[in-house]
C-alpha cells in the first residue's frame, strides 16, 4: 500500500549548490551573500521596506514585540485559532492576550470581535493569515487607525499571497514570515521579519544582533560597536539563506503546482461538500489563495477523527491543526469566560489534506477517491 504523508520537505533546484558556495565563501554565519540576496528578493518582488532573515517566523514575532515596547500591562488582541508562538511573543514581553473569535465562513480572525475588544491599553493588534488567505484588512486597518494602534501580520502560511493586490506582510507595521519545511517556501526552519514603518528598521537590526550596532559597524557607519539596547541572536546562518534563495529562484513554478494541487482537491471533494458532507475552504473577497493549505470542516470532532483514522488506514496521513489557545492549559488561570464558538468550531472539526510540491496527480487522486469512500460507505 502506497503511503502518503502529510508533507514532505524537498529539493527543487540548486539548493545543495548554493549551500556548498556559501562554505566555500569563507562565512557561514549570519548576514553573508545569500542573506543578503534573499533581503533584497523579498524588498524588490513583495515592496516590504525592509527584510530581515530570521531563523523562525517566531523570533520574528519576537522581534515585533520588542520593537513595539510591549510590557506588562499592555493588552494585545490576537485570534485564539493560531499557532502558540503568536502569543508566546507577546506573553513573553508581560502582555495580557485579549483573544478574538474567527469568523463564521473561515478561520480568520472576526474584525467585529476585534472591535469589541479595543481598550485604551490595547498596544498591538495580531492578525493572522490563515491558510496564506488574508483576513479583512480594511476593516481592520480602520479599526487600528481609529484607535492609533498598530497592526502586527503573522503571515507564516501567506508567502505569495494578496489582498486586493497588496502582498501580505507589507499591510501592518511588520509582517512575520515562516521557511519551516511545512511552509510553500523552505529552508528547514527560518524566518522573516518584514518592516513596513522605517522607523522601526535601525533598531531591528540591533535587537537581531544580539542588541548591538554591529550592522552599523560593518557597513562602516561606526568606528566600533558594542552593547546599546536589547536584543538576542536572530539571524540564520548562510547555509539556511543559501537554501532559502534557491527555492526562491523557483518561487512561480512551486505555487503553480501547489496551485494545481489544490484546485485538484477542490474539484473533486465539490460534490461532497455541496451534499453537505463538510465544508470546503472559503476564499473571501479581495483575498487571494497561495495553495499553503487544503482543508475540509467536518461537522463534528467525532467525524474529524473517524475520517483521519479511515484516511490512515489507507495509507494517507491528514492531520487536524491547532487547539484553540484560549482553551489551552497555559492560559486557563488567566481566561475571561468569554465563549468562543468559531474558533472551538475550526478546532473541532477542521482537517487538513497532503499537500507538498511532490505530491503526485494519482496521489491526490487517491486522498480524493478515500474520502469519497468514507461519506459513501
Amino acid at each position: 500500500m502506497t503511503n502518503i504523508p502529510f508533507n514532505k520537505p524537498y529539493l527543487h533546484g540548486r539548493e545543495l549548490v548554493y549551500i556548498a558556495d556559501a562554505v566555500r565563501s569563507g562565512k557561514i554565519s549570519g548576514d553573508g551573500i545569500f542573506t543578503k540576496k534573499c533581503h533584497e528578493y523579498f524588498e524588490l518582488e513583495f515592496g516590504f521596506k525592509k527584510a530581515l532573515l530570521t531563523t523562525s517566523c517566531t523570533d520574528a514575532l519576537e522581534m515585533a514585540a520588542i520593537l513595539l515596547n510591549i510590557k506588562p500591562g499592555d493588552e494585545v488582541i490576537l485570534p485564539s485559532f493560531t499557532f502558540v508562538s503568536t502569543a508566546n511573543a507577546f506573553v513573553l514581553r508581560g502582555a495580557k492576550l485579549v483573544f478574538a473569535d474567527s469568523c463564521d465562513d473561515n478561520p480568520n480572525i472576526s474584525p467585529a470581535a476585534i472591535e469589541s475588544l479595543v481598550t485604551p491599553k490595547t498596544k498591538a493588534i495580531v492578525v493572522v493569515h490563515y491558510a496564506g488567505v488574508a483576513c479583512d484588512m480594511d476593516t481592520i486597518v480602520n479599526i487600528a487607525n481609529q484607535h492609533r494602534i498598530p497592526i502586527v501580520e503573522d503571515a507564516a502560511q501567506a508567502i505569495d499571497s494578496y489582498y486586493k493586490d497588496i502582498p501580505l506582510g507589507s499591510i501592518g507595521t511588520f509582517g512575520a514570515f515562516s521557511f519551516h519545511e511545512t511552509k510553500n517556501i523552505i529552508s528547514g526552519e527560518g524566518g522573516m521579519l518584514a518592516i513596513n514603518d522605517t522607523q522601526y528598521t535601525s533598531r531591528a537590526e540591533v535587537i537581531r544582533e544580539k542588541g548591538t550596532n554591529r550592522s552599523s559597524f560593518f557597513r562602516g557607519e561606526v568606528d566600533k560597536y558594542g552593547w546599546v539596547d536589547i536584543g538576542s541572536s536572530f539571524l540564520p546562518s548562510e547555509l539556511i539563506a543559501a537554501y532559502l534563495y534557491a527555492q526562491l529562484e523557483n518561487l512561480r513554478v512551486i505555487q503553480n503546482r501547489r496551485k494545481a494541487i489544490w484546485e485538484a482537491y477542490h474539484t473533486g471533494l465539490r460534490s461532497l461538500a455541496d451534499k453537505g458532507n463538510f465544508e470546503l475552504p472559503n476564499i473571501p473577497f479581495g483575498a487571494t489563495n497561495n495553495a499553503h493549505m487544503f482543508y475540509l470542516v467536518c461537522k463534528s470532532v467525532d467525524e474529524r477523527s473517524s475520517l483521519i483514522a479511515y484516511l490512515k488506514s489507507k495509507g494517507v496521513h491528514a492531520v487536524f491543526h491547532y487547539i484553540a489557545l484560549h482553551t489551552s492549559q497555559f492560559f486557563l488561570t488567566q481566561t475571561d469566560g468569554r465563549a468562543l464558538p468559531n474558533c472551538d468550531r475550526f478546532s473541532d472539526c477542521l482537517v487538513r489534506l497532503p499537500m507538498y510540491y511532490e505530491l503526485l496527480d494519482d496521489e491526490v487522486d487517491k486522498v480524493i477517491d478515500v474520502i469519497h469512500e468514507f461519506f459513501t460507505k
